[in-house]
């Protein structure tokens, strides 16, 4: 397995958790509390949305996995990071504990998303003669 493969193995577990794990199984109830937050949801449609968002984070665990239209993967991918970002600072920030971690640590995962989509080439390093 080469360094690529594992870059996209890699965010796509964190896909797979945060989609999987955390929304469709609900071992993150306070990501409920954030979409709850937008005030044109009911609590309803706040929990289908929820539901919707981890079935595509998992989609997106799938679709990193099968390595096709890699572009594209990344392209989606921080669509939808930048979506859920802005959407949970203006609407639930109350209910993100370390709202500046959280785009710190998802401007280092955009980073690995180009890595992983071959927009960004991390070079080997040369040996001195």
């Amino acid at each position: 397995m080469n360094g690529l493969h594992l870059v996209r193995a890699a965010l796509a577990l964190v896909w797979l958790y945060q989609g999987f794990w955390c929304k469709l199984l609900g071992f993150a109830p306070h990501q409920e509390n954030v979409v709850q937050a937008v005030p044109f949801f009911s609590a309803p449609t706040a929990h289908l949305i929820l539901l919707a968002l981890g079935m595509t984070e998992t989609l997106l665990a799938v679709w990193l996995l099968a390595g096709w239209r890699p572009r594209w993967a990344a392209f989606a991918q921080i669509a939808l990071l930048v979506g859920m970002n802005t959407a949970g600072l203006i609407f639930g920030r109350a209910f993100i504990p370390d709202p500046a971690g959280m785009v710190v640590q998802n401007l280092a995962f955009i980073m690995l998303i180009l890595i992983a989509a071959g927009e960004v080439r991390i070079a080997a390093p040369t040996t001195p003669s």
